[in-house]
């Protein structure tokens, strides 16, 4: 698989459980507020149209059963409100893509920073943060507007309590809300990768110009492999002559010099790979040149 470059300053280590690096990439403040953003607008739009609904049905249940039918819409109009408004985010990130549509359009995903398997109670307590982040300021905001007297200082408290949550992601390196400490989780993009071609249909094209014999084959183990495969992907000229060089001194290859560094290193690949797969259908695995 080829993966996008990192930026070092986004770069985090992450070790899961297993000891594995897998070296994530977190997403940076614009493209956090860019995703919440567009949910924003998801709901918005959903809640508009569901209003919409609610008021043309309500008309008709009005007409057939008078206010009691206009009491059943609007109970069905909160309780819509109530479910995007507490839910859309946890129902959306609690599934196997752990991010909303918006998170999902700019590449990013909530990650455990334990390493460990994203749990719901962090989830949950993630999102619940984002009442008091959010929601709750803004309803505030709009409560208290073209108030005055005492009321005005409350507003203004309102605009403090927003600006601080709101830029919170900037005074940190990992650019967490206070959602995040709270649930012990972080974002982080997920570069879309592109399949690679396999290195082992590209040698075997050439390994009718080589004939390897078994012994030869039998000199490097799975680690050579991995390290051979990385040469030929990065296609360094310098670097596959030395290491073609070591690996005909090796098997005590004799050496055409109408080939190419190349060719030779891409044909050793797939027999060795070819070799190495063969044992292990018999059960041998060998680790490297040294496991005999």
């Amino acid at each position: 698989m080829a993966t996008e470059p990192m930026a070092a300053s986004t770069e985090r280590v992450f070790v899961t459980p297993e000891g594995v690096d897998l070296r994530l990439n977190i997403g940076d403040a614009g493209q956090r507020a860019a995703a919440f953003l567009m949910d924003a607008a998801i709901i918005i739009a959903v809640l508009i149209g569901i209003t919409i609904a609610t008021v043309l049905m309500g008309i008709g249940a009005g007409a057939a059963s008078g206010i009691g039918g206009v009491e059943v819409m609007a109970v069905i109009w909160l309780l819509v409100f109530f479910l995007l408004r507490n839910f859309y985010f946890t129902a959306f990130e609690l599934s196997a893509a752990a991010a909303t549509p918006g998170k999902r359009m700019f590449g990013l995903r909530v990650a455990s920073r334990d390493g460990g398997r994203l749990r719901a109670e962090s989830v949950f307590a993630r999102n619940a943060m984002r009442e008091l982040e959010v929601f709750l300021p803004l309803s505030l905001l709009v409560s208290r507007a073209g108030q005055g007297g005492a009321e005005s200082w409350m507003w203004l408290l309102g605009v403090v309590w927003a600006g601080i949550f709101v830029f919170f992601p900037l005074f940190n390196k990992d650019r967490l809300r206070a959602g995040d400490l709270v649930g012990g989780t972080w974002v982080v993009r997920t570069p879309r990768r592109k399949l690679a071609r396999d290195m082992a249909d590209d040698g075997a094209e050439r390994l009718d110009q080589f004939a390897f014999e078994r012994a030869q084959l039998e000199a490097y183990g799975a680690k050579e492999l991995h390290v051979l495969e990385t040469v030929l992907r990065q296609r360094d000229r310098k670097t596959m002559r030395a290491v073609a060089d070591r690996i005909v001194t090796k098997i005590g290859w004799r050496r055409d010099f109408d080939h190419r560094d190349e060719d030779f290193l891409a044909a050793y690949y797939a027999a060795l790979r070819g070799r190495l797969e063969q044992r292990l259908l018999m059960g041998v695995r060998r680790r490297d040149k040294h496991d005999v």
